[in-house]
């Protein structure tokens, strides 16, 4: 059986189903929503959709972030908005996410010179906060969700 630490949120369990549905009516194959889930669920290494509902439990979903979810928030103390285009669960709360900035950030702290970004890739926590921090301890990315 799968390990609940390593599973995407139920939210993220539904989005697959639903690709998945859509994948297999483009290729001509009719399937219902709740043999969706069964098949997402076998995928994961779980007998069943239920099976599956039960090991996740009724805690907070552990990721918050998706691909192509707007996000804002702040980059080497800089305030940025983008678009997740890469996001990969590593395990243990952690996630690997890419992002693409609307307007490149200015990651140099001096006035003499400058140096933009317009794209960034981090390991962050469930609370979207990368792990690695700078000289003073304020995380290198914090990433939220932009309505």
């Amino acid at each position: 059986m799968g390990k609940t630490i390593d599973l995407p949120s139920r939210e993220e369990l539904k989005v697959q189903a639903k690709r998945l549905r859509a994948a297999l009516a483009a290729a001509g194959e009719e399937v219902s929503h709740g043999r969706s889930l069964e098949l997402v669920a076998q995928q994961h290494g779980f007998r069943d959709w239920n099976t599956l509902h039960a090991a996740l439990g009724n805690g907070p979903a552990l990721v918050k972030f998706g691909l192509g979810d707007r996000v804002s928030g702040s980059y080497l103390k800089q305030p940025f908005q983008g678009e997740i285009i890469a996001i990969a669960t590593l395990g243990k709360g952690r996630r690997q996410v890419t992002i693409q900035f609307d307007q490149p950030v200015d990651v140099v702290e001096f006035d003499s010179f400058s140096a933009f970004r317009q794209r960034v890739t981090a390991v962050i926590d469930d609370q979207g906060r990368a792990f690695s921090t700078t000289s003073d301890r304020v995380p290198h990315l914090t990433v939220i969700h932009t309505p």
